[in-house]
């Protein structure tokens, strides 16, 4: 008993260790080097595509979204109306980051067009994009994100949707997407991720990288937003992979993960104004790591 009361402080501690990290400094251009793309856009295909306009679908998706804008403080989040910014911000980072394969749709749900990008993504091996890769595009398909919600990139059909109006939110699976372009085993490293705890390795690769392109690329208010979402959003990864192994307490343990996490981000956000002054001038500053939180 004494074990699990305590488990809620030894969380708090663990992500304030966790997010007091920064983003990826310097930062990374690129895919890292990583084999071609094997699946490009057809010719004449859209990068970023939009799902039409539906009130009821929206406006039903959005209730079902509210979980996640409580947690994370934020009612941009999961409320499938995606403004230009957004896309805008996206179509950049692509573009910087030489992803030119990459498919993004905004609020859309297009269960044809997936399958047809699972069939030809050879970059995923046949054994694993016939049975993962399979049941990930099936799930696509009879739980529709633009009804369900879930910010997620796909790398079984390299693939970024977005039902979130938040320009961090796309960085962050843009991130995602960049960080299966260097991989070579991109199908090895996909399975990996569901097992327990290795989904926080490429999710802190994600946010830094989301971090650290908005610190080089981004307004100080862009990267301040950032700061308050990404972190906890990052600690909702943190208190389900820990939950898991405490069930009872699964709710209670992501909480105490958020808590501190969201006082951390804005803590880190407060601090970009005098960072970037400091850098302007050239002087010096205080404890960059150069690794993601």
């Amino acid at each position: 008993m004494k074990k699990t009361r305590s488990l809620p402080l030894l969380l708090a501690i663990f992500v304030l260790g966790v997010c007091t990290g920064c983003a990826t400094v310097p930062y990374r251009y690129g895919g890292g080097g990583g084999p071609a793309p094997a699946m490009p856009l057809r010719a004449g295909e859209p990068q970023i595509e939009r799902g039409c306009t539906n009130a009821f679908l929206d406006g039903v998706g959005w209730v079902l979204g509210i979980p996640g804008k409580i947690i994370l403080l934020d009612s941009r989040m999961e409320n499938h109306r995606i403004g230009p910014h957004v896309e805008t911000a996206v179509q950049a980072y692509l573009a910087t980051n030489e992803l030119r394969a990459v498919k993004v749709r905004l609020n859309q749900y297009d269960p044809y067009g997936e399958w047809s990008r699972w069939h030809r993504n050879t970059a995923i091996g046949w054994g694993w994009r016939y049975t993962v890769g399979l049941l990930s595009v099936t799930f696509y398909t009879i739980l529709p994100g633009r009804l369900f919600g879930g910010d997620n990139y796909n790398p079984y059909t390299d693939t970024i949707s977005l039902y979130s109006n938040h320009p961090a939110v796309g960085l962050h699976e843009g991130g995602h997407a960049k960080d299966f372009a260097a991989r070579t085993y991109k199908g090895t490293y996909a399975v990996a991720y569901l097992l327990p705890l290795v989904a926080l390795y490429p999710e802190a690769l994600a946010t830094g990288d989301a971090l650290g392109y908005l610190r080089r690329q981004g307004t100080a208010v862009e990267e301040k937003q950032a700061y308050k979402i990404l972190y906890p959003a990052y600690a909702t990864y943190i208190g389900g992979e820990i939950g898991q192994f405490f069930t009872p307490y699964s709710l209670w343990i992501t909480l105490g993960a958020v808590v501190p996490a969201h006082v951390v981000g804005r803590v880190k956000a407060a601090g970009v104004d005098a960072r970037r002054a400091a850098e302007a001038t050239g002087q010096p500053s205080e404890s960059l790591p150069h690794s993601a939180p």
